[in-house]
């Protein structure tokens, strides 16, 4: 009896090492599970953008009228660009047909003693055909007079000149549309003296001067007073 016992438990134990051994060697034929790679981030190129220099003029037309006794101050207002705008290095970045968003910025109504009215105005936007937009800083300016004149079809006049702050004024004793220069010389101050002197001459024959009205389809310039970076204008095709 002692020696089957003896045996048993040798049976025993050796069948214990051999579930033992089993499960170790699975476990080592195991297959490892590999983590799922990290898809990376698809590495988009830098576009590439184009410099319009400070002092560039966007020559633009008036989308709707503005006047200066029923504008508000903060009054937003649009512009359409009639000619492309070119880079330094020659590449068109603004196309005809981009839109200036302009603010309204100060306002003097037509008063008695024949005061004419003015209206000033900043330059904060363009926005593209293809949907692009770039922030400005943009005033108002004068066209050369060899393609703008001034006339009762609200075409705005003005010699080509040096930055200075112009505004919108009314004048011509028949509510036509003058652009006056408010600081700075030459012709600028030359048409301000002007003014003056309409506004003084209405002064004797009405108790109130003109409003400024800048009816739609006024032309006029809007003077970059610093540079914008934009890519080359692609059109989106639809």
């Amino acid at each position: 009896m002692k020696l089957f016992g003896f045996k048993n438990i040798i049976a025993l134990a050796a069948i214990v090492l051999a579930i033992g051994s089993a499960d170790t060697f699975a476990q080592r034929r195991k297959p490892v599970l590999h983590r799922k790679p990290v898809a990376k981030k698809p590495i988009v190129p830098v576009e590439k953008v184009y410099t319009v220099a400070a002092g560039t003029m966007l020559r633009v037309r008036m989308n709707s009228s503005l006047s200066s006794k029923t504008a508000a101050i903060g009054q937003t207002f649009t512009a359409t660009v009639t000619e492309p705008v070119y880079s330094s290095e020659g590449i068109v970045v603004i196309p005809t047909g981009s839109t200036v968003i302009g603010h309204v910025t100060a306002l003097s109504a037509a008063a008695k003693g024949g005061k004419v009215g003015t209206i000033d105005v900043n330059f904060v936007s363009v926005n593209l055909p293809n949907g692009r937009k770039r922030t400005i800083n943009g005033s108002l300016a004068e066209l050369d007079t060899k393609t703008a004149k001034s006339d009762n079809e609200g075409t705005a006049s003005g010699d080509k000149t040096n930055h200075r702050k112009v505004k919108f004024i009314g004048g011509a004793g028949v509510g036509g549309l003058v652009i006056g220069g408010a600081v700075g010389g030459g012709k600028g101050a030359l048409i301000g003296g002007i003014i003056g002197g309409v506004g003084g001459y209405i002064a004797e024959r009405q108790t109130k001067g003109a409003e400024a009205v800048v009816k739609s389809g006024t032309e006029f310039g809007v003077y970059l007073n610093q540079a914008t970076s934009l890519p080359r204008f692609i059109e989106v095709t639809p």
